[in-house]
Order: structure tokens, then C-alpha cells, then sequence
């Protein structure tokens, strides 16, 4: 992909927050902005985390990926409603993520040992309850169990839980700021 899909990528972010009204969005160019992709869009307020809304799966063009996180995290009900005014000062990060690949562990310890800090973004899944966090977690939890406790209990799971059927993916990102 050419060089220009950092500054792109989040202009098009920037534009979803701003004019959040809008229905549509349009005819996606460059062509890379149409083929379906997985992002995370990532937002900050004088430094402190304001929304954090992604998807997984590539299931939508790039560009209606972008768009649709944006104005997601924008909204993150984890967090007071965003003041119009405030709009402009939001931080901005876009997260391309790879597709995932399974992780095919017994244990907890096998799990840990298969983890690579700083590069894997991890998801676990158990029944309906899944979670996931980016790799950019892993500078607040440098520790790959304190990682793996505090996705499960993310997950509302035990912090040390550990089943059979909990099934781990992992993923990595190229963020663009």
C-alpha cells in the first residue's frame, strides 16, 4: 500500500467525528480504501483513553471501516458524552489489524509462553463472552500474565481463568497517529 494511508486514513477518522450526522459515505478512493479491512480507531483526551471501538474482521471497505469506528469511539458509552467544542482536540489513532491466527495452547502457561509482548494484539473467546486488546496494551501491561488476567477479566471472566473450550487469536496492527 502506498505510503499515504497513515495521513488518509485519519483524516477520513477525523472527518467521521466531526461531521458525525452524515449518512453516506463516498465512492472510496484510492482503490486500497475499498478493500475490506479491520481497524481499530482509537481516541484520547489531554492524554487520558476517550473511546476505543474496532472490528475484528475484515467485513466492510477500509474506508467504511474507518468511518463507522470513528464515529463509534466518539460515542464509546464507557465515557461522558464528548462536548462539541472538544472535538478538534481529540487524539487519533487507527489501527490496521492483520487477520487473526489462532492460538492453540492446554494451559495457561502455554498460552503465556506463545504470547509476544508489544507485537500481538490478542482476542479470547469462551462461549459468548469475547475480548480483545491491541498491542498498544502491552505498554501498561508489559507483563504477558497480568496481560492475559486483565483480558479475562475484560472478558468478565476470572482473572485466572482457564477452560478447555476458551479459545485465544492473535493479531498485529500497523497504528498510524
Amino acid at each position: 500500500m502506498p505510503d499515504e494511508r497513515g495521513p488518509v486514513l485519519l483524516s477520513i477518522a477525523r472527518e467521521a467525528i466531526e461531521h458525525d450526522d452524515a449518512a453516506a459515505t463516498p465512492p472510496w478512493e484510492p482503490e486500497w480504501l475499498r478493500a475490506p479491512a479491520a481497524t481499530f480507531v482509537t481516541l484520547t483526551l489531554d492524554g487520558d483513553l476517550r473511546g476505543c471501538i474496532g472490528s475484528l474482521e475484515a467485513h466492510r471497505a477500509l474506508g467504511d471501516d474507518v468511518v463507522h469506528n470513528a464515529r463509534a469511539a466518539a460515542r464509546d458509552a464507557r465515557f461522558p458524552p464528548l462536548p462539541r467544542h472538544r472535538v478538534r482536540e481529540l487524539g487519533v489513532e487507527v489501527s490496521l489489524l492483520t487477520p487473526r491466527e489462532p492460538l492453540e495452547a492446554s494451559s495457561e502457561d502455554e498460552a503465556i509462553a506463545l504470547l509476544r509482548p508489544g507485537v500481538d494484539g490478542v482476542v479470547i473467546e469462551y462461549g459468548v463472552l469475547c475480548a480483545t486488546f491491541l498491542p498498544q496494551v502491552w505498554e501498561s501491561l508489559p507483563q504477558p500474565l497480568a496481560f492475559l488476567t486483565e483480558l479475562r477479566r475484560k472478558a468478565h471472566l476470572p482473572g485466572r481463568f482457564w477452560h478447555a473450550d476458551l479459545r485465544m487469536s492473535r493479531y498485529r496492527v500497523e497504528k498510524f497517529r
